[in-house]
């Protein structure tokens, strides 16, 4: 039980700690000396009985606990300031906040190129920090407001945040524009499965189900090279033999830098539904609002987008 005699400016400490996880990054956000906060770190720990922050090679890591009052605490502290700014308003022009989003290897490809362009011509105040989908504290980062918004297939967020439908996409063929296969204007199902493949297994998001729905059809693809993520793809495509299959809206940002051809997929699957996902704490946030906004304007399919919803 919290000591009645708690200092809630500790509050901030810990909230700090858990964004930062170092001692001097906290002490030059807060305006404080290091000594101080970690005076205010002792001072913690004696009164919740718990270590809270274990010092690693990597940072200030939070015990398990310190993890269970993340969100609590994330939570108290962005409703008192919602209640003392009240009236506040975000103008992006002249604002010099930081957003941290998070996002996979072809959401940096698709999404950042256009955000960061209309960020400079709107918000040229607006720095943006991009953090992997693939961390395992991604639902504790959002949480405790280490990330602000989060964009992509992401299932593990499917429940228990705020979430928007952007748009629909399908899936198709990539290859390099001298294949021989890049020859024939489509592509038959006997030459999908007799080609050779690269398989993409990106972590974290769940384009995984494209593999999932080919075997349910009994389709299985030879693959001769795996890969974790997108990024070195279309070097791969362009100086081999290989075939790829990948999200179209993906394969139309690499077909012309690396010379590639895109052909349909021969076999009917579901299409990829890509959405913005962010915790209730920043609903109502006036510069979240702003910045969601935003990203609808710019990526929002008329077809695919809903309105906000909480999961």
């Amino acid at each position: 039980m919290l000591s009645p005699r708690l200092d809630l400016n500790l509050l901030v400490v810990f909230h700090q700690l858990l964004l930062k996880r170092r001692v001097s990054a906290v002490a030059q956000a807060l305006g404080m000396s290091q000594p101080a906060v970690s005076s205010a770190l002792g001072r913690l720990r004696a009164s919740l009985g718990d270590e809270l922050f274990l010092r690693t090679q990597s940072g200030m890591e939070p015990t398990p606990y310190a993890l269970q009052l993340a969100q609590p605490v994330a939570e108290a502290l962005d409703g008192l300031q919602q209640a003392l700014n009240v009236r506040a308003a975000f103008e992006a022009s002249s604002s010099s906040r930081s957003f941290t989003l998070a996002m996979n290897d072809v959401g940096e490809m698709y999404f950042l190129p256009v955000l960061v362009d209309a960020l400079a011509r709107l918000a040229p105040g607006v720095t943006l920090q991009v953090l992997s989908v693939t961390e395992a504290s991604l639902k504790e980062d959002m949480a405790s407001g280490r990330i602000d918004l989060a964009l992509g297939l992401l299932p593990q967020l499917q429940a228990g945040f705020f979430q928007q439908a952007l748009f629909r996409q399908k899936y198709v063929c990539l290859l390099r524009a001298g294949h021989a296969l890049a020859a024939r204007k489509s592509l038959s199902l006997q030459a999908y499965t007799e080609a050779e493949h690269v398989r993409i297994v990106a972590a974290g998001t769940g384009h995984g189900s494209l593999d999932l729905a080919l075997e349910k059809k009994k389709l299985h693809r030879r693959f001769r090279l795996t890969l974790p993520h997108y990024v070195a793809l279309g070097d791969v495509l362009q100086h081999s033999d290989l075939i790829a299959t990948v999200p179209e809206r993906f394969a139309d940002r690499i077909v012309g830098p690396f010379s590639l051809a895109k052909r349909e997929l021969p076999v009917a699957v579901d299409d990829s539904a890509i959405h913005q996902f962010w915790h209730g704490r920043l609903h109502r946030d006036p510069g979240h609002q702003w910045l969601r906004q935003c990203v609808n304007r710019l990526f929002g399919d008329a077809r695919s987008v809903q309105g906000e919803q909480a999961a």
